[in-house]
């Protein structure tokens, strides 16, 4: 996870909030993000089924994206 991500969880409380992970990878998808976030956020709601698309194909992520969303009740 990219330390500006442990920045940004330090500084705010995500107490009883849902954090809902997304991300563009250069071949690593989440790697270990998803339980990094589990760890540093213990009284959040974590949704393990983030969505991650490869910076390549990013120009044709919309509808992937419209369709997890809507799968989250977005």
């Amino acid at each position: 996870m990219p330390q500006a991500l442990y920045s940004f969880f330090d500084e705010y409380d995500f107490s009883g909030k849902t954090i809902i992970p997304f991300n563009v990878h250069n071949g690593s998808r989440f790697s270990g993000t998803i339980s990094t976030i589990k760890e540093l956020e213990l009284d959040a709601t974590v949704i393990e089924d983030g969505f991650t698309v490869s910076e390549r194909d990013v120009a044709e992520a919309a509808e992937d994206v419209a369709e997890w969303l809507k799968g989250l009740g977005y």
